[in-house]
């Protein structure tokens, strides 16, 4: 009776946490859209609220379905999209009930106003608090982050805000990938695609996973937790971190801010870069055993040495 009662009970705990995640997301939408806002909005308030509405009941329809049937994969992805659809919702209605909105029209006049605003202390929490759970809950590539904070706080702000948040997610994945195992970190990522990357990466975890976060539209997320599964050193992994997170955030921002994508010499950039870093994998790809290989004996070497200056010291 006793399991009975507390299958029961969780199950009715889940379905109310996504019937109030998704009730609670369409609430703030809608009041949201009741504001006076930009041209567009006013004009279609009727549809934006109907299409919300709609969607939301979608997303909680499916999600449940998931649920019921026991689709454990669709049902995380479900529940996370109710997450990122909760949080954008509360976004939405801060950016609208403050007249933010209004100041979107341009990239400059977007900047002025949030740096005159009481409230962008408050931005810049909410923003590194985003690219911490983009790392450890939310499946949005930091690329996207990224590119909206360069947007928001302009190149070199955006790197340093989103190296905070994201640096900490990092960690935070690692360790609980380290410390409490296969199970939690299956739970989180999915068995499919946790099994397929540690399949991927086997034996060669301190290469292949120091390039795919340097490399942009990698599953940060899921490769911090593996690396917490992986071989790696938490030494190792800290110092990786620092250098690829740095390099990847701070080059993603500008290029963002430089290279635009509404010019034909824009997009032709974008290409080459795509092609560059298509490239740069492909090649590390196939040295990968002997890149791996001198990685691990030199930085194995480096510690050794430490250790034995620190001996000769004491």
């Amino acid at each position: 009776m006793k399991e009975s009662t507390k299958s029961i009970l969780i199950h009715i705990i889940n379905v109310t946490a996504v019937v109030a995640g998704c009730a609670g997301a369409c609430a703030l939408i809608v009041f949201a859209l009741l504001y006076d806002s930009i041209g567009f909005i006013n004009d279609h308030r009727t549809l934006l609220i109907s299409l919300a509405l709609g969607l939301m009941f979608i997303v909680m329809l499916c999600t449940l379905i998931f649920y019921i049937f026991d689709f454990k994969t669709l049902y995380r992805l479900a529940v996370c999209v109710v997450v990122c659809l909760v949080l954008f919702a509360g976004i939405f209605f801060a950016v609208c009930a403050t007249g933010f909105i209004k100041e979107m029209t341009s990239i400059e006049g977007l900047r002025e106003f949030l740096s005159k605003s009481k409230s962008y202390g408050v931005t810049v929490c909410v923003f590194i608090l985003l690219q911490f759970l983009q790392v450890v809950v939310l499946p949005i590539p930091s690329t996207v982050t990224v590119m909206a904070g360069t947007a928001l706080f302009g190149p070199w702000w955006c790197s340093l805000y989103s190296f905070i948040g994201i640096f900490a997610g990092s960690v935070v994945a690692f360790a609980i990938g380290r410390c409490l195992g296969y199970r939690v970190v299956c739970w989180i990522v999915g068995k499919e695609d946790l099994d397929k990357w540690l399949k991927k990466i086997k034996g060669k975890d301190y290469l292949i996973l120091s390039i795919m976060f340097l490399l942009p539209l990698f599953p940060d997320d899921v490769l911090c937790f593996i690396a917490g599964l992986s071989s790696m050193t938490w030494p190792y992994f800290i110092v990786m971190i620092i250098i690829t997170r740095a390099l990847g955030i701070t080059l993603s921002s500008l290029s963002f801010e430089s290279i635009p994508f509404t010019t034909w010499w824009g997009l032709l950039c974008w290409a080459l870069i795509i092609a560059a870093v298509v490239a740069l994998f492909y090649i590390v790809i196939k040295y990968s055993d002997q890149i791996d290989k001198f990685i691990k004996t030199k930085f194995k070497l480096k510690l050794r040495k430490t250790k034995r200056n620190a001996d000769k010291k004491r």
